[in-house]
């Protein structure tokens, strides 16, 4: 077979620049395809050509493998990578490419769509002798006392799985029969609007296991061969956060162990190109087969940086009919790797998904960092796609190593504009707990994401970073002032208070006070005065000593938000007007909307009494059902919104009227 020439990837943001990364290292030309919201997007300037599919939703544009096929032979393209998501695991576009003549990296069409039902695999599997939990096709049941059946073949308690993929959607977990129906409905819908399809099946559910999965690599001469392993354990709605290799739960006689069950389940449905077999790792080293997944893993760059194998490259050699190199035969280990995901979510706010613009995004690459990232300065983040930025990934000697070096890093990283869930990633770094390899898929639920994804920046540390905001923007009017240019800023012939701005931040309001005299810089923030000289102050960068202690700032003013990043963190302050435009009251009991999204369904009407925490609407935002559930019993006076209707974050969903009950009335006397 002859060379890939040029090559199209069928894929956005991260994925795709890593792909064409590799294509450029191996002189392959590269195509890129490409939604209206990324037309500006960093990886199409970075591929040699790029093709146009118009709108907006993944419906509309990646997720059109004839639009894809079609770009692929309008500029020449031999070749097509799917990356992950979208479709990467679609055996129909895997057959439309080669019957377009197009070679397709990854598996053979048969095995993409038996792995592509976790029913097919799990029965493939059992029959090879691969270890499987108990589960059941869910089929079209919506009675609950057959789905109570079903569920007692499984027993309690149970996860509801999508069985055509994976990612976390399409996932419920069951305890209670009472929640059985409801959980396969939601699992339903949500698995048919992320994959097309929306079959379930039920599976017995492990408490507190580990999360343990195998890299394979077979070519088309019948070599099948794994890459260690890695572990997944921290995980968010069944989503990774991160992931690590080598894992501290797996000796050498459990790797051999589970390594083998990872290549007889490849050999055993003649698996061809990258691939990863996903385990449940119990007490005791026992273990139980997850799934295939037929792609490229995000987290493949933690496998790259203990072996030293680019499996891009693997996957390319492998597609253009090449054996196995001998270095992927005989891998070796080198050091530990640990990367997070840093998504653009609210983890206060139960991981709500967040958008807005990266005013600017910088994460530190010392020796030992990788960054796979889709976005730079100026990038949009949007509710159409899955919210993660970018990848961050540490490789030392040693796991604590990795673990400090990749902490650090995180912590300096200049984010601005969108809510991150960067601070979470450090403290879990940090955790004790993960520190010493204790960690499980409870991790989240042992440690509240509200507590682990508080500020790092305390308030002592924000009302020192709010003294260097205000000190900038002295600076910068000053910098633009074009009279009295000769004059200290905030000079007065008799001065008789400070200079005031107050900001607004993740710790409340704060009141800077500053004067520039004779006698030095006086300052104070929220009444308390500082022992500060103010070393240098420029509109982008302020050095400030204060307690004897000399910090440097840097600023960044993105419209009234002021982003300071300093020793302790980031933090963004909001600069309040001196006279603010009285804010519109709003109706109490006002429902807002967690996230930008589409309304899939209004579960209320005018009138209608509800109980607290009961379901009012249900929000899609990034292909994740998210519910808007009411805060207190009471009637609903109104709904603001119905289905297919696009909402901000903020918006009144509706409005609940609380109702306070009576006083009890108590009886005295003789009860008998």
């Amino acid at each position: 077979m002859s060379g890939i020439e040029r090559l199209l990837v069928a894929n956005r943001g991260e994925i795709a620049r890593r792909v064409m990364r590799t294509c450029r290292e191996m002189g392959i030309a590269t195509v890129a395809v490409f939604s209206d919201p990324d037309s500006g997007a960093p990886f199409v300037r970075e591929a040699d050509e790029a093709v146009r599919l118009p709108g907006a939703s993944a419906a509309e544009t990646y997720l059109r493998g004839d639009a894809v096929v079609e770009a692929a032979l309008r500029t020449g393209a031999d070749a097509v990578h799917p990356g992950y998501g979208f479709l990467s695991e679609n055996a129909g576009f895997a057959r439309d490419c080669s019957a377009a003549g197009l070679t397709f990296v990854g598996p053979p069409a048969d095995v993409i769509a038996a792995m592509g039902s976790k029913l097919e695999a799990r029965r493939l599997m059992a029959a090879a002798g691969v270890p499987v939990l108990p589960g059941v096709a869910a089929g079209d049941a919506t009675d609950p006392e057959e789905l109570a059946r079903l569920a007692a073949e499984v027993g309690l308690p149970l996860l509801v799985k999508a069985s055509a993929g994976g990612g976390g959607r399409g996932m419920r977990r069951v305890r209670d029969l009472a929640e059985l129906e409801a959980a396969v409905a939601s699992a339903r819908r949500e698995a048919a609007a992320a994959f097309g399809d929306g079959t379930v099946l039920l599976e017995r559910y492990v408490e507190a296991p580990r999360h343990v999965e195998i890299q394979l690599l077979a070519d088309t001469h019948g070599t099948t061969v794994h890459l260690f392993e890695r572990e997944c354990s921290i995980q968010r709605r069944h989503q990774k956060i991160v992931e690590e290799s080598p894992s501290v739960a797996v000796d050498e006689a459990l790797r051999e162990r589970i390594g083998a069950a990872a290549v007889t389940a490849g050999r055993a449905i003649g698996y061809v190109g990258a691939g990863t077999v996903e385990f449940l790792l119990g007490p005791g080293g026992e273990h139980w087969f997850l799934e295939v997944n037929t792609r490229l893993q995000v987290e493949h760059p933690v496998t790259e940086c203990i072996t030293g194998l680019d499996l891009v490259r693997l996957q390319l050699l492998v597609a253009q009919g090449e054996p196995l190199p001998p270095e992927a035969l005989t891998p070796r280990r080198s050091g530990h790797a640990i990367e997070v995901r840093l998504y653009a979510e609210d983890a206060e706010r139960d991981f709500a998904p967040c958008t807005g613009t990266l005013h600017r995004f910088r994460v530190p690459a010392p020796t030992g960092v990788r960054v796979d990232s889709g976005v730079e300065d100026g990038s949009v983040v949007s509710t159409h796609y899955d919210p993660m930025l970018a990848k961050v990934v540490a490789h030392a000697p040693s796991r604590a190593e990795a673990a400090r070096l990749l902490a650090s890093a995180l912590a300096g990283a200049r984010l601005h504009g969108v809510t991150t869930n960067r601070d979470l990633l450090v403290r879990v770094l940090r955790h004790p707990e993960f520190l010493a390899g204790a960690t499980d898929t409870h991790f989240l639920e042992r440690h509240p994401a509200a507590d682990l994804g508080a500020p790092l920046v305390d308030q002592a540390a924000e009302r020192l970073a709010a003294a260097a905001a205000a000190l900038a923007g002295r600076a910068r009017r000053t910098a633009r002032r074009r009279v009295l240019g000769t004059l200290p800023p905030g000079w007065r012939n008799n001065p008789s208070q400070l200079e005031r701005v107050d900001f607004e931040g993740r710790h409340g309001r704060h009141r800077v006070g500053y004067r520039e005299g004779r006698e030095g810089l006086r300052l104070e923030v929220d009444g308390l005065e500082l022992d500060a000289v103010a070393v240098e102050a420029r509109e982008d960068a302020v050095v400030l000593e204060a307690g004897g202690v000399r910090r440097t700032y840097s600023v960044h003013l993105a419209g009234d938000v002021h982003h300071v990043d300093g020793p302790a963190g980031g933090v963004a302050l909001r600069e309040l007007p001196r006279l603010p435009v009285p804010e519109v009251a709003e109706p109490p009991g006002s429902l807002h909307a967690p996230m930008p999204g589409m309304v899939l369904r209004v579960e209320v009407a005018p009138g209608d009494s509800v109980v607290a925490g009961s379901v009012v609407a249900v929000l899609e935002a990034m292909k994740m059902e998210h519910a808007v559930l009411a805060g207190s019993t009471g009637r609903v006076a109104g709904v603001m919104v119905r289905p297919g209707q696009q909402v901000e974050a903020g918006a009144v969903i509706a409005v609940i009227e609380e109702i306070v009950p009576s006083p009890a009335t108590f009886m005295t006397g003789d009860s008998g």
